[in-house]
């Protein structure tokens, strides 16, 4: 029975890092809502897009309510000229499109919406805009095996942890498989899904500051260090050993409690407008 609620409790644990994940950062998309013919309508704005084929940035259509849209956009970190298009009815929907930018090329954009005569901005405040980055495809064979490890690795790290604060004699035994899922989920498919996505397999230390790069790392290597102490047993004293398991799952929480993808792979448009290749000119953002 104890083992019994130290999974459910694991798993609780996991499914809040996943919803965190799914909430913040800076590619997952913005969501909101504004009021038309006395009814309200909810919006979903991409932050993120694939190269092969132009981000489409859609509001509702309310029925009964007169409706004009545009979007305003230009290239991330430039001095360019915003660019201004009309959203068209489709279907259901309002759309306008971002054309499509090269892998780790961003987009900033915003909307003027008036609705019934009355005039909004998307985001609300002066000055702020929404930032989408597009990057080439990923092969789903690649890109879901490394989400489905990482977070089965964290479900697993939970677990281990309980194990150490509860002593169910199993520690070992999930830290040992949290380590492996890290490894080929994280330190093996991540790259991989880096190299697809944006050209380059690896941009964290020591080669450049990608925050997701070094978090990976980080988690990583808190395991390495766990698992390394179990099984060489670099001391006798149990508490010592449970320690740093937990040290371990800590040290993965707090890493899940910053956003995914911040100080992603960034197109330095100076280096494009200059003629560098845009392969050949993507660094970190900020």
């Amino acid at each position: 029975m104890k083992k019994t609620l130290l999974w459910l409790l694991a798993l609780v644990l996991m499914l809040a890092a996943v919803v965190y994940q799914r909430t913040t950062g800076p590619t997952y998309p913005i969501r909101g809502e504004f009021e038309a013919a006395g009814e309200t309508h909810q919006y979903r704005l991409l932050r993120s897009e694939e190269t092969s084929r132009q981000a489409r940035i859609a509001l509702p259509h309310p029925a009964g309510a007169t409706l004009e849209a545009q979007l305003h956009y230009k290239r991330f970190r430039t001095a360019d000229s915003l660019t201004v298009t009309p959203f068209v009815k489709e279907s259901e929907e309002w759309a306008a499109y971002l054309p499509v930018q090269p892998a780790a090329g961003k987009m900033s954009y915003f909307i003027t919406l008036t609705v019934d005569g009355n005039r909004m901005r998307i985001p609300a405040a002066p000055g702020e805009n929404i930032v989408l980055r597009y990057k080439d495809p990923v092969p789903a064979a690649v890109l879901l095996p490394h989400i489905i490890l990482m977070f089965f690795s964290v479900l697993i790290g939970m677990r281990a942890a309980l194990s150490a604060l509860f002593n169910t004699g199993d520690m070992r035994k999930w830290a040992f498989v949290t380590l492996v899922g890290m490894t080929i989920g994280g330190m093996i498919l991540g790259p991989i899904v880096q190299k697809y996505a944006f050209g380059e397999y690896w941009t964290g230390f020591p080669f450049g500051g990608d925050l997701t790069d070094n978090k990976t790392l980080i988690m990583w290597m808190s395991w390495v260090i766990a698992v390394v102490v179990l099984t060489v047993k670099m001391t006798r004293k149990e508490v010592l050993r449970r320690a740093v398991v937990v040290a371990a799952a800590i040290v993965m929480t707090a890493v899940y409690l910053i956003p995914h993808s911040m100080g992603g792979s960034e197109l330095d448009y100076g280096k494009v407008d200059e003629g560098i290749h845009p392969s050949e000119a993507i660094g970190t953002g900020e």
